[in-house]
């Protein structure tokens, strides 16, 4: 409900009073000012502390990333943690990016905990998500704390949790985090004991040391193991001005590559991202550079981490060009790699996520794998990892969603792009020692499971209704009426059912998605934003290949006709 100017002061003055940073004061006392209300609203509204975390804009207010604001959610996690049993013995390890605030924002983290009597392992330089995830597993950390925004635009920052199993929190976590959050009192009464990461020398504080990066090198080196072959394989890697550069770089190296170079322009962490304002290898334009480079270097793979290190985008060569594969072709291409070297007692493992492709499915039937879908989010993927362990004879073995992000070894229970770029380096080689390359493994995969190509479309909804007029458009694709691509719906799976739901595991249950199968075994998918009033479509359409040669036409052929559905399904949601 929007407030009235004068609760918008009264709001604006009480966070005033709490805000213990003069620079993020002055910005709020400035709008408070100039009486600009409808920017006030938002400042005012808080972030919600989810199961991603917090994550938003820097700037001053409850609605946006500051030092308040992280102060409090320290304070509710010191305070949730402190009831856990057993929690006091276990350290708290924070990480953060190379973003201009991260570094601040992490001391101030540490600073309350250390202040409640909290024991904090620390990472004294801007370092890899992966790393991270890591290292509260290796320690047994009651939590795990890493400021960053991820790929998100250069204005953003953010905060990302972990349980004590090391996985990304969910409910109910999540929501006694958000509670104790919102019961926090002000930040600038809340103690704090000065910390400088770099400084040291805190009771309670210790710092990562090199001895705990390189039990995540060997873990990965074991579990992806350097191949003999083709080790002069030219490889390009960009950073994206974030922090990948150092441990992709030690990992293909300690693999034995040594025709390897970074793009310089973007190898240095540097979160102003002065080439790129959105650095998400999945938008368009972001690649341009990197792709540039790895031509003009004549590479056979180009690797390219998000700025912190946890996804991964790839091109490889298509008839001679270097061309970008998309998620699923990485996701597929790694799955076959890894289950190919998998033993086979106990049951590999194989996950990603329910609007991935079906390709991976077939693999992990070829294989004789055990295959599970989830919903979106390695929170879900390694929670079902890890249930599906504990109660049958299985073994994970990898896990993936369509939007770059891979699991390929059981050190790190999220996402790692570092661990994935090795993995698809090592293919990479192997094929070359072939005389082939990552696209002539896909036409084979294509060959043998059908030729699935996959496209992805975004509908902003706009006006006060959005949120209704787009339930009441998925009540519309599954009540049966709407017709794709000349073909009627020959399957629909509501997951918004929730007596449905029951019946399903947890990680596939009640959600904002509704999932389509045309009669030619096209799947498509539309799900709501959680944070916009945005629907999200995706389509996946299987095509027989006609030959190794035709390849990018039918890849191309096949990817215009599932965009083609998509903007069909656009149609007839009306929004």
């Amino acid at each position: 409900m929007t407030r009235t100017p004068e609760q918008l002061l009264q709001a604006g003055q009480a966070w005033l009073e709490g805000d213990p940073d003069s620079v993020t004061r002055a910005e709020l006392r400035a709008l408070m000012q100039e009486r600009d209300f409808i920017e006030l609203e938002q400042r005012l509204t808080p972030l919600t502390f989810g199961t991603a975390g917090l994550r938003g804009a820097v700037g001053a207010g409850s609605g946006r990333m500051n030092l308040a604001v992280v102060i409090r959610a320290a304070f509710g996690i010191a305070c949730h943690f402190a009831s856990q049993p057993g929690a006091s013995a276990k350290p708290i390890v924070i990480a953060f990016d190379a973003r201009p605030t991260s570094q601040g924002f992490a001391e101030a983290t540490a600073a309350v905990l250390l202040a409640a009597g909290r024991s904090v392992v620390a990472f004294a330089e801007p370092s890899a998500t992966p790393l991270a995830a890591f290292v509260g597993r290796e320690l047994q950390a009651v939590a795990t704390i890493v400021v960053t925004a991820s790929h998100n635009p250069r204005p953003d920052n953010g905060y990302k949790v972990y349980g004590p199993d090391a996985v990304q929190i969910s409910a109910p976590t999540d929501v006694e985090l958000a509670r104790q959050i919102e019961g926090a009192p002000a930040a600038a009464v809340i103690p704090r004991i000065p910390v400088s990461f770099r400084a040291g020398a805190v009771a309670g504080l210790a710092m990562v040391g090199p001895e705990l990066l390189d039990s995540y090198f060997r873990a990965l080196a074991r579990a992806v193991p350097a191949g003999g072959a083709a080790r002069s394989l030219s490889i390009v890697h960009s950073a994206l001005h974030g922090v990948g550069s150092q441990p992709m770089l030690r990992t293909l190296s300690e693999a034995g590559f040594d025709n390897v170079h970074v793009v310089p322009e973007q190898a240095e962490p540097d979160g102003s991202f002065p080439t790129t304002a959105f650095p998400n290898p999945e938008e368009p334009g972001t690649l341009d550079l990197a792709l540039a480079e790895a031509r003009r270097r004549r590479a056979e793979l180009l690797l390219v981490s998000d700025p912190d290190a946890d996804r991964l985008a790839a091109a490889a060569r298509l008839d001679g060009e270097l061309c970008v594969l998309d998620g699923n072709q990485v996701g597929a291409l790694l799955a076959d790699y890894l289950l190919g070297s998998a033993a086979r007692e106990p049951s590999p493992l194989v996950l990603s996520s329910v609007v991935s492709s079906p390709l991976v499915a077939a693999l992990c039937q070829a294989h004789g794998a055990h295959y599970e879908r989830t919903h979106t989010g390695f929170k879900w993927l390694w929670r079902a990892a890890l249930a599906l362990e504990a109660e049958t004879d299985l073994r994970f073995v990898f896990a993936y969603e369509e939007a770059l992000g891979y699991s390929v070894f059981p050190a790190v229970r999220d996402k790692d792009g570092i661990a994935a770029g090795r993995a698809l380096a090592e293919l990479a080689a192997e094929l070359r020692a072939r005389d082939a390359s990552l696209f002539d493994r896909l036409y084979e995969l294509y060959a043998a499971h059908g030729l699935w190509a996959s496209a992805a479309r975004n509908i902003v909804a706009i006006g006060s209704d959005a949120s209704s007029r787009i339930s009441s458009a998925l009540d519309r694709l599954v009540s049966g009426a709407v017709e794709l691509g000349g073909e009627r719906i020959a399957r629909s799976v509501d997951y918004r059912d929730r007596a449905a739901a029951a019946e399903r595991r947890p990680w596939l249950g009640a959600a904002a998605l509704v999932e389509l199968e045309l009669g030619s075994g096209a799947r498509l998918f539309a799900r709501p934003s959680g944070t916009e009033p945005k629907l999200k479509l995706y389509a996946h359409v299987r095509r027989d290949v006609t030959g190794r040669g035709s390849l990018g036409r039918d890849l191309e052929q096949a990817r215009r006709f599932a965009t083609a559905l998509l903007v069909e399904l656009e149609r007839a949601l009306a929004l």
